[in-house]
C-alpha cells in the first residue's frame, strides 16, 4: 500500500526533497531557482520556503544589520538602587538588562530579570549589591557575521550580546532572537499581542499594534478617519509612509501618530510601536 503511493508521487517531504536535489546547482542564483522551482512543484509550502531562504540569508547578514540600536538599549546604571531601577524593569518588561557604570560604554555585566526574585522576600534593601548578580557580558563587533554569532550563541549558551563599533564604543545589542527571527520570522516574545487582539495599550501610554490590524479597526478604536480604501491592514499604511519594507526600529510619522517598528523580517511587518505625537513619552522608549 505504501509502495503504491509512493508511486503515485505521495512520498515524504525529506524523499521529494532528495529527488528535487539531483542536479546539485553549482552557485547560490541556482541554488535558489532550484528551491523556487520546488515550491512551484508543491515540493515546498511557502512557511518552508521562507524558512531555507532566511537561513541562506543570515551568512550575507552582519550583526549591524539586525542589532538594536545603542539609542534603544534600555540599560541599567550599577550605582541606583531596586527601588530606583525596578519601574524601568518592569515598564519594558524584557529577561534582560546590560548593566553600565558611570558610561554607556562601561557594560560591566548582564543582569536577567528573574535573579531578582529573591528582592521579594527582603524586608529591606540596603545590603543590595548589583555586581553579585550580574552574569558576565558578551561582547561582538558590528561586522560580525549572523550565522557565526548564532553558532557562538549555541555553543556558549549565550542569549544577548553587547554590540562594539570599531572605536570600541557600545553601538547596541543583538540577541538569539533577533538571529533567529531572521532564519524563521516572527517569535512570540514580551511584546506580542494576545491571539485574539490587535492592540495592546502600554503604561506608559504607547500601544503594541499587529502590522495585519485592519484599518477599519484601528479608526474604531482610536477614533480617527484613516481611509480604508486604498489599504486594509496598519502594515499597509505605514509601509506607503516608508516608501520600502521597514527593518526592525526604523521610525515614521502618520498624521500626528509616532510608528517604531517592533518586529519584521525580509518579507513582511509583523509588530508596531505606536504613539500619539501630543502625548509625553520617555525618551528611552
Amino acid at each position: 500500500m505504501s509502495e503504491d503511493r509512493s508511486s503515485n508521487g505521495q512520498r515524504s517531504w525529506l524523499e521529494r526533497i532528495t529527488q528535487a536535489f539531483a542536479h546539485e546547482p553549482k552557485n547560490r542564483k541556482e541554488l535558489l531557482e532550484l528551491l523556487h522551482e520546488a515550491h512551484e512543484n508543491k515540493l515546498l509550502d511557502n512557511e518552508a520556503l521562507a524558512i531555507i531562504e532566511g537561513a541562506i540569508q543570515v551568512a550575507d547578514l552582519q550583526v549591524r544589520d539586525i542589532m538594536v540600536p545603542r539609542s534603544q538599549v534600555i540599560s541599567i546604571r550599577a550605582n541606583l538602587t531596586p527601588k530606583e531601577f525596578l519601574p524601568a524593569i518592569i515598564d519594558a518588561a524584557h529577561s534582560r538588562y546590560p548593566v553600565v557604570g558611570e558610561s554607556v560604554d562601561e557594560v560591566i555585566g548582564v543582569l536577567l530579570a528573574k535573579d531578582l526574585l529573591p528582592l521579594i522576600l527582603r524586608d529591606s534593601h540596603d545590603d543590595f549589591n548589583i555586581k553579585e548578580l550580574l552574569r558576565p557580558a558578551t561582547f561582538v563587533p558590528e561586522s560580525k557575521r549572523l550565522n557565526v554569532l548564532l553558532r557562538e550563541f549555541r555553543a556558549n549558551h549565550n542569549h544577548m550580546a553587547i554590540v562594539i563599533d570599531e572605536y570600541g564604543g557600545v553601538a547596541g545589542l543583538v540577541t538569539i532572537e533577533d538571529v533567529l527571527e531572521q532564519i524563521v520570522g516572527d517569535i512570540e516574545d514580551e511584546h506580542d499581542v494576545e491571539e485574539d487582539s490587535y492592540i495592546r495599550p502600554l503604561p506608559n501610554g504607547d500601544f503594541v499594534i499587529k502590522a495585519l490590524t485592519p484599518i477599519e479597526h484601528f479608526n474604531e478604536y482610536f477614533d480617527t478617519d484613516f481611509p480604508d480604501d486604498e489599504y486594509d491592514t496598519v502594515a499597509g499604511l505605514v509601509m506607503s509612509q516608508f516608501g520600502h519594507l521597514p527593518k526592525r526600529n526604523e521610525v515614521t510619522e502618520v498624521d500626528g501618530y509616532h510608528f517604531r517598528v517592533l518586529n519584521a523580517d525580509s518579507r513582511r511587518l509583523h509588530l508596531l510601536r505606536m504613539a500619539r505625537l501630543d502625548t509625553p513619552r520617555r525618551r528611552d522608549e
